[in-house]
This record gives structure tokens, sequence and C-alpha cells, in this order.
């Protein structure tokens, strides 16, 4: 697969996400009954939505961002090197702020791509909702209003691996699994984010956990593209 498209151009991203509150006690009654309206066709019978509550980060409107990890890649004299940073911390605002920062000054131009696995389905409108939420305007290549479909600036490496086939869904861990890419769920998955969060209160390891990912995507696009995957050595972390 030849993507046409050069690698410096691309912003490789991923999110994590935790329920707005450490648990449903606090989350108010208002909000508790549109949860449960919200989810009662993914719950089962036997499940209450207090119960289903440790998902509500899946949803923009319940959960809430404590990360997001970028990388982009550059050249040097010798060989390509992947450059990754992450916005992380309580102060979700703030975190989106320095991303909107980086986006707009950065990563623009029309030639500009943002890539995730499954982005196009999560990451991009949980981020454009959540900004949303806080009064911050969309950066450019968050702001879709208006724009035809290819005229959006997003690649998303589950849609590419479908190759047509819109019924294909592949999780991140198993194409790098049958890509022979490094798994970046070696620690955690995004089913215990929230508790490493609320309960263990280690951000550090989330954002680690949430960097594997980002660093996954771009091998990715390597190997879709028939070139080298990164090394260690490539690999720079702000």
């Amino acid at each position: 697969m030849n993507l046409h498209i050069k690698l410096e151009n691309v912003l490789f991203l991923d999110i994590e996400t935790v329920p707005q509150n450490k648990n449903w006690k606090e989350t108010s009654e208002q909000v508790q009954a549109l949860f449960a309206q919200k989810t009662a066709y993914q719950r089962k019978d036997e499940v209450t939505a207090e119960d289903f509550y440790e998902r509500a980060g899946i949803w923009a409107e319940f959960g809430k961002i404590v990360c997001i990890s970028v990388g982009f890649f550059t050249n040097t004299t010798h060989k390509k090197q992947f450059r990754v940073k992450s916005f992380f911390g309580d102060d979700e605002k703030e975190l989106l702020v320095g991303f909107k920062k980086l986006l707009d000054q950065h990563f623009y131009k029309k030639e500009d791509l943002l890539c995730a696995h499954n982005g196009k389905e999560f990451d991009f409108p949980y981020i454009a909702r959540r900004m949303i939420i806080h009064q911050i305007e969309l950066p450019k290549k968050l702001n879709l209003f208006g724009k035809k479909p290819w005229e959006i600036s997003h690649l998303d490496t589950i849609e590419l691996w479908k190759f047509g086939d819109y019924k294909h869904y592949s999780s991140l861990k198993l194409l790098t699994i049958i890509l022979g890419i490094p798994s970046p769920k070696d620690d955690i998955d995004g089913s215990e984010v929230a508790r490493v969060y609320y309960q263990e209160k280690d951000i550090d390891r989330i954002v680690a956990y949430c960097e594997k990912d980002t660093i996954a995507v771009a091998q990715i696009i390597l190997r879709l593209n028939n070139e080298p995957l990164l090394e260690e050595n490539q690999i720079i972390r702000a």
C-alpha cells in the first residue's frame, strides 16, 4: 500500500479517558438519570446504570480526557526520528488548550493530517466535544462543519485496514500482533485506566500506556507503507 503522504505532515495521537467522577455517588441525580437513559441499549437488563458507570469515560458527555499523547516524524541526517509528547493531568481544560496550541502552531496546513486508531469514531470527536464543553475554539483540523469528506484531514488505521469492508473491526492490539509490532498492551488496557487514575492515582502509568498506543499507530502506518519499523533508539520522548 502506498499512502502517498509525507510522514512529517502526520500528527499521530491517542487519548485516555475516565468517568468525570470517581464513582456513581459523586454524580448528580440529574446526570445519573441521563446516564441511565443514554446507556440503556448497551446495558443488559441485570446491569444497573450504577454498575455500568465505570465505563462512563467512553462518552464525552459523561467522561473526561486525562491524557493526549502525540507523535510526529522528523528526519535527521542518518535516520528517521519519532518524537513523542503528552498533555496530561487533572485539569482537562489546560491539557486541551496545550493540544490546541500544538495544532494551531504546527499542524494547521492543508497537507497536515491527524492519525489515530479508530480516531474518526472516538478520539477526534471526543476531543472536539470536550473542547466545546470547555468553551475552547476548535482548531481547524477538528472543525469539520461544512467540509466535504475528502476535505477532512483525518487518517484512521482501523479504516485503512478495512480495505472497504465496512463491517470489519480490528483492535489496535490485534493489528500489532499480526503485523509483528511490539504490543502497547503489555501493562494495562483501556478498561483499567479509570482504576489506575482514581484509585492508584498513577498518571505516569497512564501516560506511558497512551504513548505506547501512539507509537503503535505510527508503526502500523509504516507497515502499511511497507517501510521499516521504528527502533527504540529512534523514539524521542519529550
